[in-house]
């Protein structure tokens, strides 16, 4: 009596869990490529309109879900037990839940956090401008720094603030520009409701008042 070779099952290598269900999970365009890469055969079995010159149809599948045949997904399924089947789609669920939920955490903190351009005066005519927060929108302080440096034609550094967090110091008044460039920036993800306060230095502005008033003193004296 011959052995019988058991089927051997292929787990994706984003999700891990098998290219069959991929399509319910939260990253098929990354699946999908990953699939494509190492197991051509199964991906043009799977995705037998999809385009292998283009990504477009991969976005459209993730946007409005899969349009294969039920009967074609059912087929590549079939080598699964019914047990297997359940424990996945269980799987698959609450991992989508819990996704689902740290999103809109994350949207929730990005919604209820702001970026301040701190506009600051070093001497009568020449200021400086720092820009904090950013790190809540995943916006890259160095790449930012030297974007500034380039388009402002001026210079830009990124130092730590007294929390320890990120902060670009701008040579220069352009704080009107780096807000203007930093909203098209949280446009990009969505996020035109995101606040970007510009201030003024109270401190500076408080030392230099304090400074006029002694002054004013002394020549009424």
């Amino acid at each position: 009596m011959s052995e019988i070779e058991p089927k051997r099952i292929i787990y994706c290598g984003v999700c891990s869990y098998p290219p069959e269900f991929c399509e319910f999970g939260i990253s098929l365009i990354k699946c999908q490529q990953w699939l494509q890469s190492n197991h051509p055969e199964m991906y043009a079995k799977l995705y037998p309109g999809a385009d292998s010159s283009s990504s477009a149809t991969a976005s459209d599948a993730a946007g409005a879900g899969s349009d294969q045949p039920v009967s074609t997904l059912a087929a590549a399924t079939s080598s699964l037990s019914i047990d297997q089947n359940n424990k996945i789609q269980q799987d698959l669920a609450k991992k989508q839940h819990r996704e689902e939920v740290k999103q809109q955490k994350e949207l929730a903190k990005k919604l209820s956090s702001k970026i301040t351009i701190k506009r600051i005066e070093r001497n009568k005519r020449k200021h400086i401008i720092s820009i904090s927060g950013l790190e809540v929108f995943n916006i890259d302080s160095k790449k930012l720094a030297k974007t500034f440096a380039s388009k402002f034609a001026t210079g830009a550094s990124v130092t730590k603030n007294a929390e320890k967090m990120d902060e670009i110091l701008v040579q220069g008044d352009v704080s009107d520009e780096a807000k203007s460039y930093i909203e098209g920036l949280l446009k990009e993800q969505g996020l035109e409701d995101v606040k970007v306060e510009q201030v003024d230095d109270k401190k500076k502005i408080k030392k230099a008042a304090a400074a006029a008033a002694a002054a004013g003193d002394k020549g009424g004296k």
